[in-house]
């Protein structure tokens, strides 16, 4: 498994991406700034100012079935928002 999972397609960070050139990624839940920066900029041949990560933590869920409520909980994750240097821009769309 590698450092980048998916990007991260949100209409906020969309809009992101278009003003401030910062996009978001799931992130394998062991991957440092570092591996992160250097994955981006190899897959994506662009230049990386920064990259800021977080924990997502696993919302409850619960749902009414015949038997009872089943409760769990959804699996956490790790995501890295990265901020690209000035004029500088990813196309998740190119390659469809």
């Amino acid at each position: 498994m590698g450092i980048i999972i998916k990007p991260i397609t949100t209409e906020k960070l969309t809009n992101l991406g278009e003003k401030y050139s910062r996009y978001g990624f799931r992130v394998s839940p062991k991957a440092n700034k570092l591996e992160i920066k250097k994955a981006v900029e190899e897959l994506y041949n662009v230049e990386v100012e920064s990259v800021n990560t977080m924990q997502v933590e696993g919302k409850a869920k619960s749902r009414y079935t015949k038997t009872g409520v089943l409760k769990g909980r959804a699996t956490a994750y790790k995501k890295a928002y990265v901020t690209l240097k000035k004029d500088q821009v990813i196309d998740f769309y190119s390659n469809i």
